[in-house]
């Protein structure tokens, strides 16, 4: 069988999976072992939590538009039934921005979502 002579790859290997533990806490920033361990655990979290992320948006864009909608005497769902009947297409990233950023233009968005419900 034939000598196998890795030359530094084993080494760059290790060092590299070493730095991407660098900032973690007593033997998984230290020895490879532990390190390797913490680099898949952290992997499994990042993976599963990039779609955790949209989620959590899009539940937070929700809590906005009806914190929003309550002040202008609406509930959430009232306010997307009354856009939905006007069919005014803003999706929930956009409406949330506007009930912060610009609370005039949304109160007049809720009140036309208002007048079609009393209608």
């Amino acid at each position: 069988m034939p000598r196998v002579k890795r030359g530094t790859h084993r080494r760059d290997r290790r060092k590299k999976m070493l730095s991407l533990t660098k900032g973690y806490y007593l033997k998984k920033s230290k020895l490879y072992k532990f390190a390797k361990e913490a680099i898949d655990r952290a992997g499994q979290f990042s993976y599963r939590d990039r779609r955790v992320r949209k989620r959590q948006f899009r539940r937070l864009w929700i809590v906005r538009i009806g914190a929003a909608a309550r002040l202008n005497q609406l509930t959430y769902s009232q306010f997307m039934y009354g856009l939905n009947k006007l069919q005014i297409a803003l999706n929930r990233k956009i409406l949330a921005d506007m009930a912060v950023r610009n609370p005039k233009a949304f109160a007049e968005i809720a009140g036309k979502a208002k007048s079609v419900l009393s209608a």
